[in-house]
């Protein structure tokens, strides 16, 4: 739960990885935010297989109160991490395999800046480095670079998760009740309230 951007890509053949990971990190370390650097530059003749090694290529940081955000590839080119490698990268299963591509970084408690600043990076790298990259922000400053609908949906979520912490806290689990009974009890009693709260 948190308010989180998605993404996914592709690096451009022509373009330095290199000199990605050199910008990257110049970055991280003018804010002092831990990174991480890979492999600095895929083997030749790597891109566009759908096979690839076990080795990581790029540079990941993160941001205070943030979740990583990783600019790492596979050596077919495709944007991947090594969490996402070692979860996925040998699975059999279709639907398991779409996970090995799919990137994501929760920035609900980094705050609307912070948020802001790695959608900027998203869209300096693009073009730079990038032959596609397709991000889904939960935010929506991607898609519209709206700010003030940023900071309305952070506060929405954050509202969310506050209500959520405050209903288990004050709504403890009944004796001999499972899980499932029990969120779904909490649920009903969170859009009692909610729906009570939008007629005041």
């Amino acid at each position: 739960m948190g308010l989180t951007i998605h993404y996914s890509g592709t690096f451009k053949k022509e373009a330095s990885l290199s000199a990605m990971i050199e910008e990257i990190r110049d970055i991280a370390e003018a804010h002092q935010w831990a990174h991480n650097i890979f492999e600095t530059a895929f083997p030749a003749g790597s891109f566009g297989k759908s096979d690839y090694n076990d080795q990581i290529y790029g540079i990941n940081f993160t941001p205070p109160d943030c979740e990583t955000v990783s600019l790492t590839f596979l050596s077919n080119g495709r944007m991947s991490s090594y969490p996402s490698l070692h979860f996925f990268g040998k699975t059999a299963k279709q639907s398991e395999q779409d996970f090995l591509y799919m990137q994501f970084t929760k920035t609900q408690f980094a705050g609307v800046e912070t948020h802001k600043f790695i959608i900027h990076l998203f869209r300096y790298l693009q073009g730079k480095y990038f032959h596609r990259l397709d991000v889904n922000d939960e935010g929506q400053y991607w898609e519209t670079n709206d700010a003030l609908l940023l900071e309305e949906t952070f506060a929405r979520y954050t509202n969310m998760i506050d209500s959520f912490a405050n209903a288990v806290e004050i709504f403890p689990m009944e004796n001999g009740e499972g899980y499932e009974a029990y969120f779904r009890r909490l649920a009903k009693r969170i859009h009692k309230n909610k729906a009570s709260d939008d007629i005041v």
